[in-house]
């Protein structure tokens, strides 16, 4: 496979690719990577965070700004809505876990699809534990990095907890996650797939891309749309298997 240069193709509706010939198959691949907030869930969990403190307007613009490029520095946004987000109780994150947050369509499907062909899979995500590790149990997935929210005395202080690979888990930590999990795995980054939706997730998906493996853009920002081998406009994650059949 050469990398995504080429002008992106209609493929099927609602379904783009550029930089290959379809269908692969997904046996030539060993790892499948995952974006959350609004890839592999619903909703950008800190948006609706900040909702419980009349903050979700203010965050949900940086956060959109964040996502389609347009500020391009993911650690300092991060912390601008991190400190929006002070004094938000564990019981306000467990109502957007329990009401808010779904699981978007194919999900579940697609992964079921990746584990029996024998691949693995990992969760990346610039969002936090509390819904990753969550989201990671209910898929079944493999592997998840994220955020860890500080938390005293039950509310959110508005900052976060260092863990051993760092703070902030943006895109430069998503595709060393994805090259460290790759390389612990003993795979090769040609045999790697990276799906998001976001700036963010450039980094991840160029090491696809740049490798000759597969970077796949779900719902996505303009910006993101246009650098991905695959473009999932319409439907659910699960239409990845139209291109890479199993």
């Amino acid at each position: 496979m050469t990398t995504a240069t080429a002008t992106a193709t209609h493929f099927a509706p609602g379904l783009a690719i550029q930089g290959f010939t379809a269908p692969l198959a997904l046996s030539q691949f060993k790892l499948i990577a995952f974006d959350m907030d609004s890839t592999l869930i619903s909703i950008e969990c800190v948006d609706e965070i900040a909702d419980a403190v009349g903050r979700k307007a203010e965050v949900a613009a940086i956060t959109e700004a964040a996502m389609r490029g347009e500020i391009t520095d993911f650690k300092d946004s991060l912390r601008r809505r991190l400190a929006l987000l002070k004094g938000v109780t564990l019981a306000d994150m467990e109502r957007v876990y329990t009401e808010r947050l779904k699981i978007n369509p194919g999900a579940a499907d697609l992964i079921a699809a990746c584990q029996k062909a024998g691949m693995k899979v990992l969760l990346v995500s610039g969002g936090f534990t509390f819904f990753a590790d969550r989201v990671k149990d209910r898929l079944k997935i493999d592997f998840a990095r994220s955020n860890r929210l500080e938390i005293v005395n039950g509310e959110l202080t508005g900052g976060l907890v260092m863990q051993s690979w760092g703070d902030i888990c943006d895109g430069a930590e998503k595709r060393r996650t994805l090259l460290e999990v790759a390389s612990l795995l003993g795979i090769e980054p040609h045999e790697c797939i990276a799906m998001g939706d976001g700036a963010n997730d450039l980094p991840m998906m160029g090491v696809c891309t740049e490798a000759g493996g597969l970077s796949v853009a779900y719902h996505a920002k303009p910006k993101v749309r246009e650098q991905a081998m695959v473009a999932i406009n319409e439907g659910g994650l699960d239409r990845l298997l139209e291109v890479v059949k199993p």
